[in-house]
């Protein structure tokens, strides 16, 4: 079985990593892990599958790539913010 990470905790997986990476080696490290997200999963392969940038030359820069390549049912309900109550 495929590890499951919630997509707020994908940071802390993205840290392990050495930079800078490369596509495939991001690939090799969690092509089979599978990100939890508010309305559903997904693999974290199918997600760098989208991102066009070949280098990464942090943990922040990979996290940025990937979260910009993000399905709209990652993160929740369209128009829905942490800050309105």
């Amino acid at each position: 079985m495929a590890p499951n990470v919630k997509l707020n905790e994908l940071r802390a997986e993205l840290d392990s990593l050495t930079y800078p990476a490369t596509r495939e080696d991001v690939l090799a490290e969690f092509d089979d892990v599978v990100l939890r997200y508010a309305d559903g999963e997904e693999r974290l392969g199918d997600v760098v599958g989208r991102v066009t940038e070949d280098v990464f030359v942090s943990p922040d820069d990979l996290e940025a790539a990937l979260y910009n390549n993000l399905p709209t049912e990652a993160v929740g309900e369209p128009g829905q913010s942490e800050g309105d109550g």
